[in-house]
């Protein structure tokens, strides 16, 4: 059964109690799940977050991304190992929060490159620390899905292919692929086709329009998306993840510079979208 959530970064990156009007709000629409960026220090929030959601019946997924200092891709042992620590404090938050899922890109620093294309060594540093980071999110009931990033973020993984290609060198049980359709309008030649690629592998997948703003709104296509995902009888959730000027830090390390959609008409008329294209579809 597809469950639908939504990401909460389109207000704040922080993990504070000024999330839980929020959270009872997405619960009153109808979400699933509500999902977390794993990096505010403030570790006891995390539990406060998990427990109260818990308390409302809202179910968890978390997203996480990695410094350059935290490469996985370097070729410096020590800064590899430091990425993968990272990872571990990310899983035991994500499981403080009570999450099932941590995704994001992170098989490599995020918006860190080196000036060449990707090289084979460096798909195999970052399948060799994914390795690791999979047993240890296993121990903790998380599943872990690296994402593809577009090629102004990321270098590693642009593609489903590339996607594909690093997770087959992982080859553990606990580290599948995430999909996000803003990531895949700018670097696939079809949605469709990609998604079907990725479909033996796929477990998490993120409702994103071209712009970052309210689904549906936009150029994505949509139904071919959705066609899809019911072709390869995918089961796992469907978080619009949108982004806004809302918590400036954030979008300013991200380099969102202008207010794409508000917060509740992403929630509310995505959520109506997803409904509506998976009942169009049979999902």
């Amino acid at each position: 059964m597809n469950k639908i959530g939504f990401n909460v970064l389109a207000w704040s990156a922080n993990m504070s109690d000024e999330l839980k009007p929020i959270l009872d709000r997405l619960k009153k629409i109808g979400y699933d799940g509500a999902e977390f960026f794993v990096g505010s220090p403030d570790e006891a929030a995390y539990k406060n977050i998990g427990n109260y959601c818990r308390e409302i019946g809202l179910e968890v997924t978390t997203v996480s991304v990695l410094s350059p200092e935290e490469n996985l891709i370097s070729a410096d042992a020590a800064v590899r190992q430091k990425g993968l620590e990272k990872i571990k404090w990310t899983i035991d938050r994500s499981h403080d929060l009570g999450s099932q899922v941590l995704c994001g890109p992170i098989h490599s620093a995020f918006a860190t490159f080196s000036k060449a294309a990707p090289q084979e060594a460096e798909y195999e540093r970052s399948a060799e620390m994914l390795h690791q980071a999979g047993d240890y999110a296993a121990q903790a009931g998380i599943l872990l899905t690296p994402e593809a990033l577009n090629r102004f973020e990321c270098y590693l993984c642009n593609t489903m292919e590339q996607l594909g290609h690093l997770l087959g060198k992982v080859n553990h049980p606990n580290v599948k692929a995430m999909f996000d359709t803003h990531h895949a309008n700018m670097e696939e030649k079809k949605m469709g086709d990609a998604i079907r690629s990725i479909g033996p592998r796929l477990a998490h997948f993120h409702i994103s329009e071209n712009d970052r703003g309210t689904p549906g709104s936009g150029h994505v296509l949509w139904d071919e998306t959705f066609a899809a995902l019911a072709e390869i009888n995918y089961q796992g959730w469907l978080t619009i993840e949108g982004f806004t000027r809302n918590d400036p830090d954030f979008a300013n390390a991200i380099g969102v510079w202008r207010q794409f959609s508000e917060p509740w008409d992403m929630a509310e008329n995505g959520f109506a979208h997803i409904k509506k294209m998976m009942a169009k579809h049979g999902l």
